[in-house]
Order: C-alpha cells, then structure tokens, then sequence
C-alpha cells in the first residue's frame, strides 16, 4: 500500500490540535513502515515522543485504504484518554472492551461486527478471557490489519515491568502469518530487553530506537532518611517550585499520607493510587489543567498519562530499579526548557522494594499447596474455595494461579468458575526462570541506590543503564534545591505523625463456611457488632509504629508515650456513647502485655479497668494465617468471658494489634452477647506488610 506523506501530517495536525505541528524525528518513518507493510516493527522512544500517533495515524490511512480494523493490546486502557481523545480527532473509531465498561460490552461487540470499529483495546489479560477469544476476537481475527503491542518491555521477563498476561501475547504472535503488520512500542527497553523482544516478536523485526537524553531535566538525588525530614523538606520546596508536578510514593499509605500532611500545610494537592477508584480521571484532569498543585501518586498513575509541561516530578521514596525511575521522572519537562527531577532517598525504600521483589514470583511452598488442595478436589476449586483450603492471602492465591495457568502447557486450567489440574507438570523452567528474575530485581535494586549516592552525572547514569549513549548529555540551568530541612517543620512533621489516627471498620458478616465451633453463620446481627474503631498507627511506620514495634518485641511493655498518645486519640476521639470502661485481648504467649498496657490506659483516662474474656486454648499467631478465613477459623472457639456479669455501659476493646479484624470481631461479639454495652475497638497499630 502506498503511503500518502500528507495526509499523515494532516492527521497529526488534527490529533495533536496543532495547525502547524510536525512530525518529530523517526515518527513519519515509522507510520511509513507499518503502511507500506515492510516487516514487523519495534519502537524504541522515551515517553512523550508520540508512539500513540504512530498507531492511530497508521491505522487512518489503512482503514482510508479499505484494511481491517487494528488490534491494541495495552495494560494503560484507564490510561489512555488524552490518546483516545486524540484519535477521536483524527476521526479515528477508538473502543475498549475491559472489566470497567461492562456495560458497553454489547454495543461495541456489535460495532465490531458491523466494521464500524477502527481500533480496538485491550488489556492483555483480556486474552485470558474464554469468551472473549471465542466470540470477539475470534470472529474479527481474520480482518485484523494491524496488531499493536503496546508497553512492549511487558512481554520481556527482563523488563522493569514484566505482566504474566503478556506470555499469551508470545504464543499469539508465534501463530500470526509472517505479512501481518505488528507494531510493538516501549519507552524502556535495555539490549536484554531488545534481544528478548527481538526473538519473541520476530522474524526480521526492524527497530526504530530514539535518544534517551532528557535535556530538559535537571537531576538531583539525596538522603532524608526519615520520614518526617521529607515530609519538612516537600513542605518547604513544593510551594516554591514553578509549575505543576507529580510526588510519587512506593506505597498506597503514603501517598495518602503526603497528600494529607501537604493538605494540612495549605497546599492543593490530591492522592491518587489504584485505590482512588472512579475519582481518577477527574483527578488527571485536574492536574492537566493545572487546577491542583501536584498528585501524590503510587504507580497507578505511571505508563500512559501525558502532562508535556509537568514542572517537576518528586520522588518520596527511590524506587526499585533505575529503569522504572527512568521513565516515571520522564514525565517531566516534555515541552518545557527545564524541569526539576528529585529524588528524596529513605531509609524504609529498600524494605518495601526488597517485599516487592520476594513476593513477586510465589514459593515452591505455596505451588505445592495450591496444587494439593486442587489434587484433593477432583471437581475443581475456586478461588473462595481455595481460600478455605491452604493458608496463603487472596493475593498470593490468585499471583500463583495466574502464572500457574500462564505457563505451556499449564498444570492447571479453568473450568467455569473453578480451577482443576491438568495432565500437565511444572516444568523446572519456571523455577529457574523466579530466581533469574529475582536476582536481577536485586541488581535493579543495588543499581538504584547507586543512582541516590551519585553527586552528579545523573542523566548520564540512567542513558548508561539503559544501554543508551550518554556522549551528549547537558543538564539545564537549573539551580540546584536544598539539601536540608528547618529543624522548625521537622517537628512539626514529627507532630503530625504523632497526631493521626486510621480507622477500623467493623465486620459485618461471618466468613464463608461460619465460625463452626460458635455456631455462627450469615450476617452478624448489629447489636452484637463492634462499633468503628481506631488504630493510633501502622506496625513499624514512621510516627509511632517503631515505637509500637520496640515495645512488642524489645522492652516487653509499651512506652508510656503510647500511652499518653492513645489517651489523647480518646479524647479527641470523642466515641458516643462515651466508654464508661476499658477492656482487653488476652495472650497466651504474652500474658501481660496487653493487660498491663490497657490497665495503664484506664488509668490515663480515669476509667475502671476489667480483664473479662480469656483465651480458652492456644492457637498459632494470627499472624502467621496468611487469609480471612484461615484467620477466622483460628480463633473460632478459642475466646471466652470468664466472669459473671459484666460491668455496664459501653467499653474500650484495647489489643496491640489489628489484621484481619476477626478478633475483634469475635470479642466484641462475645461481649455484647453476655449483655455488655457498645464495644469500640482500640489498637496500638495497624497490621503492615513487615510484621
């Protein structure tokens, strides 16, 4: 097919609202290739380039020519509406068919019949979804014209960002005729990563690959070990910077947390995690439009979101590899002379990074107990049946299935709703292939830290890393931000630590199965529920969970801090009705330090204090049951009160920590079933991933 040079930057003219745009170097050659139909292609190019416009415009033309539609296989579906929106522009017939548009599935399946689609998305986990291969993709495979692969680094096991659903991807692309255009862009693709992406998405796989310099970016790291030092330090510099940006965190808590201590400083800032849930767009546009200062923002908000003049990008913590950081600060400075990428170093960053890296492949440990419980169910299990049967959380759970049945061939298969074995054994491989991939998440991880130590030559690092050329490097004139922090906000970031509190919400219904040994099914009757409850912080977090932690497993009784801040969380709690007494959990294996912490509490805050249930038999820690059903069923039967009557009105529940909430649960239901008053669960700390 011939390529018509001026239509296609007409087309970027539309899309891009520009009257007088132009292509950027690399983008018109390689819409030339894919119409042409010279081979397949692998785009190389650092994130603002414009790989979008290279599919959607490509797609025009073939579609202007009478081709089929295009195939997008992206993991940025929620991500991708500045591109849409773009296409929309270019007259391009953009639709999607994920799990949050349910309702629109009919509608677009039936435009698919009708050739009214010119592109359709997908996330590569749809392609593990039976009815989808069977009555969408099945029927529109043979007019498929052009196939992209978008984030293609997610089919490498070496990339920064591997996706399981990708594999499916490999052995797709493996079945395709050798003529069919295929597009594959990434922004972050190392020579491992290329030679892998080179073998997988072969034969002849041309490679268009761009400079990874970001001239714009001015690069600076340093080491604020704590938390409260950084939090001083975004509270002093972030007013003063120019422009809008993004603070990223490694975890959902302290993006909450940024945010709410930067709110508290009068700053127009707003969360944004995979948690953020439907408020995510309006919260992309807000900082598009320049209508909040910074997102506080996880990763949720990474590959795909497109701010060209983002003012500077911030992050809280390192992240777990040079590569992952490399294209999360890109997002600065794409249409600006200079833009500010900080790195604030700390010292719980390789703690979380290192969780992630152990809990990303599952344990022989774990296979074998998933492959056992489905060996003794010959009928299958579910996911919610399964929970029942072996102690591993949800999560774990399902990560094991899904590389489990992503695996050829697979030892097991889903059947409907459940899951059985097949015929098939785990092959050696996938256990060689978790400690290659482990031990390089380490070397990631030690090649971050490196970058944090660095004085200077920072962009030259991340090209290096990259297998990029970094002979033509030069960073902005931007003066460099400070290094320290007024010992004045320090404290007042130690205050605010200090200050909050986090919810506990009470269980309303009993886990699947019931609790047997109590007799108790369904939903939990509200007069025998707990009331909302309070945690004063997270398990070893900065504010007091160090603090918490020391007490529990050093000094053997909690600090008289704790005390005194658990007494001020009361008052300002101001629970109603008001508790008129305190109560507490009991332990076996620590008999005296929750009483002795709870009795010092009601002392503190003038209540009496009575020990009324006790443990009827020891039971293995909670913490070691890894789901809420093994968790329930743990202390199913094992609490009971010990005296006769109780004294009246409503009562303080104190234990040191809070998981699965079932112990509560479970005392709270005991204590109002034997007459007592409302029951406000109050714990030192919240359960974290470290405990």
């Amino acid at each position: 097919m011939k390529f018509n040079a001026q239509r296609a930057l007409g087309l970027l003219r539309l899309g891009t609202g520009q009257p007088h745009a132009r292509f950027r170097e690399g983008q018109e050659e390689a819409i030339r290739h894919i119409v042409e139909g010279r081979g397949r292609l692998l785009v190389v190019q650092k994130t603002g380039w414009g790989k979008s416009f290279v599919y959607f415009i490509a797609t025009k033309l073939l579609r202007e020519e009478v081709n089929g539609p295009a195939l997008l296989i992206s993991p940025l579906l929620a991500l991708m509406r500045n591109q849409i929106a773009a296409a929309e522009r270019m007259g391009v017939r953009a639709v999607t068919i994920n799990s949050d548009n349910q309702e629109e599935w009919a509608n677009v399946e039936a435009m698919i019949q009708r050739n009214k689609v010119d592109i359709l998305l997908i996330s590569p986990e749809r392609l593990a979804n039976e009815r989808f291969r069977a009555e969408v993709l099945a029927r529109v495979a043979g007019r498929i014209a052009l196939l992209v692969i978008d984030e293609a680094h997610c089919i490498s096991d070496w990339g920064h960002d591997f996706r399981p659903h990708y594999r499916l991807l490999e052995r797709i692309v493996r079945t395709l005729p050798p003529n069919l255009r295929l597009l594959a862009t990434t922004a972050t693709a190392n020579n491992r990563v290329m030679d892998d992406l080179s073998a997988i998405l072969g034969p002849n796989l041309g490679v268009s690959r761009g400079d990874l310099n970001r001239p714009s970016l001015a690069l600076q790291t340093m080491r604020l070990h704590s938390q409260a030092e950084r939090l001083a330090w975004l509270a002093a510099q972030v007013p003063a910077l120019p422009g809008n940006g993004i603070i990223y965190t490694l975890t959902v808590r302290d993006a909450v947390q940024v945010a709410d201590w930067l709110q508290s400083r009068g700053l127009n800032v707003e969360s944004y995690t995979g948690q953020t849930g439907e408020r995510r767009p309006g919260l992309e546009q807000a900082l598009l439009e320049d209508r909040v200062k910074a997102l506080v923002a996880t990763t949720a908000l990474g590959m795909g979101f497109d701010k060209p003049d983002l003012a500077f990008v911030i992050h809280y913590q390192a992240p777990g590899s040079v590569v992952a950081y490399y294209q999360q600060v890109g997002r600065a400075g794409r249409a600006l002379a200079a833009a500010y990428g900080v790195l604030l170093s700390g010292e719980e960053e390789t703690n979380i990074t290192g969780y992630f890296i152990e809990s990303a492949f599952p344990t022989r440990d774990e296979v074998q107990e998933v492959l056992d419980a489905l060996q003794a169910a010959p009928n299958g299990l579910s996911v919610p049946e399964l929970l029942g049967r072996v102690n591993l959380s949800k999560g774990r759970i399902q990560k094991t299935i899904d590389l489990l049945s992503l695996e050829y061939p697979a030892p097991i298969a889903k059947q409907g709703t459940k899951w059985q074995l097949t015929a098939a054994n785990l092959s050696e491989a996938f256990w060689e292939r978790a400690d290659r991939l482990t031990a390089l998440r380490r070397d990631e991880q030690r090649q971050m830290q490196e970058y944090v130590s660095l004085r200077s030559g920072h962009m030259e690092f991340l090209i290096r890393a990259l297998d990029g050329d970094p002979g033509s490097v030069h960073a902005p004139a931007l003066a460099p931000l400070p290094a320290s922090t007024e010992l004045t906000l320090v404290r007042e970031a130690i205050a605010y630590l200090h200050r909050k509190s986090l919810p506990i919400e009470p269980r309303r219904q009993w886990p699947a199965g019931g609790m047997p040994q109590y007799r108790l099914t369904g939903r939990i009757a509200v007069e025998l529920q707990a009331q909302p409850g309070k945690a004063l912080c997270i398990w070893g977090d900065a504010g007091w969970g160090s603090l918490v932690r020391q007490g529990k497993y050093r000094d053997r009784r909690f600090a008289d801090e704790l005390v005194d801040a658990c007494a001020v969380l009361v008052r300002e709690w101001n629970a109603q009705p008001a508790p008129a007494w305190v109560t507490c959990i009991p332990s076996l294996r620590h008999p005296g330090l929750v009483p002795d912490f709870a009795r010092r509490l009601a002392a503190a805050l003038g209540l009496p204090f009575d020990a009324v249930l006790e443990k009827t038999d020891n039971r293995p820690e909670q913490k070691t049951m890894q789901n809420g059903i093994q968790q329930a069923r743990n202390i199913d039967g094992s609490l009971a009160i010990h005296v006769q009557g109780l004294r009246a009105g409503p009562m303080l529940l104190v234990d040191d920590m809070v998981d699965s909430r079932w112990t509560l649960t479970v005392a709270a239901w005991l204590l109002r079933s034997q007459g007592g008053g409302e029951v406000f669960p109050l714990t030192l700390a919240l359960a974290g991933h470290d405990r």
